[in-house]
């Protein structure tokens, strides 16, 4: 459990890469810990072999991971090399790596340099750590989670003749919002449709969170965003998804697709060649229906609020048991999950 915990420290920051942590244990005591904090630094195995103050008991040392060792060449050497370098007793690992170019081959480079090798252990916790990056190379798309909230009677925003400014309309309370901040920082994109941007002008970033603000995804069929919209600032990364052809820009890259069918799967296959692991999409209430329709999702996340609109934008519907409910002040925090 100790190598979950440290590989959570990387949520956020490790993308690409998983989130991996490790620990070294000698005479049943911890004499190394680390864990992987941005693509192209070192290894969470990496970091805890080199946090040894006595790197002589590594050799009747066993080493824990919660993921397979990585067998091949990328931003940094393969950690298999350094652990049988550094001729460590044993490697006790929780996944095995889905990534083709792991999948098993670190755990037989090991025990074929004769390493004694277990895994499996707390697998299904393992596993669950790593959903995005699971979810990327298994399905080829990147991890989905929806996010909305909705009042007590089931509105998601007034009608857009009632509002007088062009703003977001806010529904849930201050710690909601601060909480979907945080949820942005930990995910690799965040989605919005075009109508979401032309009614609220939204700049998608981590203000009320201090963490990195995530790739900014927009579909936008006819290129109706004005020019001059807070995504295309140029302030982050930012992906338009249109079935227009126009050339990138420094403000953002534009992606020729067609929408018109498939539009769902077609976005996820973009997004999976951008490498993209994980997208919160945001609304409105169309786009996130037609994830939901589509069945392409994993998780939803929906604040409720106990205020009642009496009228407006119908909130998504999504027909099946929550998961947990979770009240935060006014608000109700309701979650599923699409297993």
């Amino acid at each position: 459990m100790r190598c979950i915990e440290l590989a959570k420290k990387g949520l956020g920051t490790s993308y690409p890469n998983p989130l991996v942590g490790c620990v070294i244990v000698h005479n049943e005591k911890i004499i190394g810990e680390g864990w992987h904090r941005e693509a192209g630094q070192p290894h969470a195995e990496v970091n805890a072999i080199n946090s040894v103050k006595d790197p002589s008991l590594l050799k009747n040392a066993d080493l824990y991971v919660n993921l397979e060792p990585c067998c091949h060449h990328g931003k940094t050497p393969p950690c298999t090399d350094l652990i049988i370098k550094k001729k460590i007793n044993s490697v006790i690992v929780g996944s095995l790596d889905p990534n083709p170019k792991v999948s098993g081959n670190g755990i037989v480079k090991l025990e074929n340099s004769g390493i004694n090798v277990i895994h499996g252990v707390l697998k299904d916790e393992c596993d669950r750590l790593n959903k995005r990056f699971f979810t990327f190379h298994q399905k080829q798309r990147p991890y989905i989670i929806l996010k909305w909230a909705q009042s007590k009677d089931g509105y998601i925003a007034p009608y857009k003749n009632t509002r007088n400014e062009k703003e977001p309309f806010w529904i849930s309370n201050k710690h909601s919002r601060q909480l979907v901040h945080k949820w942005r920082a930990e995910e690799q994109a965040i989605l919005v449709g075009t109508q979401t941007v032309l009614d609220d002008d939204p700049s998608l970033t981590t203000r009320e969170w201090i963490g990195r603000s995530p790739i900014r995804i927009v579909i936008d069929r006819s290129l109706r965003i004005p020019k001059e919209s807070a995504v295309l600032d140029g302030n982050v990364k930012t992906i338009v998804l249109t079935e227009s052809i126009v050339e990138s820009t420094d403000q953002c890259i534009y992606e020729t697709i067609d929408l018109s069918q498939n539009s769902i799967q077609n976005s996820c296959e973009t997004l999976y060649k951008h490498n993209i692991q994980s997208v919160i999409v945001e609304g409105g209430s169309v786009t996130l229906q037609h994830f939901i329709d589509t069945s392409i999702w994993d998780e939803a996340r929906v604040f409720v609020s106990d205020h009642l609109m009496n009228g407006g934008i119908k909130a998504p519907t999504i027909e099946m048991k929550s998961t947990k409910e979770t009240p935060i002040q006014s608000d109700t925090l309701i979650e599923y999950t699409n297993d």
